[in-house]
């Protein structure tokens, strides 16, 4: 049987003169974060720029019975956040501010 999934597309903001170093942040990624993605279910996630307006566009693949919902609450993601907030547009707890995108077409 095939795992059933789901597609999710988000938006974030980069400041301006940042993309260098939120790129090689990335390509840094802390091994225990890119385990704790993983272990809540996400797969295939990338993130992309437009850098006209410096968006980010995300998109993950995760399972309908994931685990993204717990990341808030760990410590890694946490300390993840607070090491990207000089970069990011960021709500109080350095979240960064996420804007989900609809999804209007799709070519299977």
């Amino acid at each position: 049987m095939t795992e059933r999934r789901e597609k999710i597309a988000f938006r974030m903001i980069l400041k301006p003169g940042a993309e260098a170093a939120y790129r090689r942040r990335h390509d840094e990624i802390w091994p225990e974060l890119a385990t704790l993605l993983r272990e809540a279910g996400i797969h295939d996630y990338s993130i992309h720029l437009d850098r006209e307006t410096s968006h980010l566009f995300a998109v993950l693949w995760r399972p309908l019975d994931h685990g993204m919902d717990a990341l808030p609450q760990s410590e890694i993601m946490r300390r993840w956040w607070d090491a990207m907030a000089d970069l990011m547009v960021v709500e109080p707890g350095n979240a960064p501010v996420v804007t989900p995108l609809e999804t209007v077409f799709h070519l299977p």
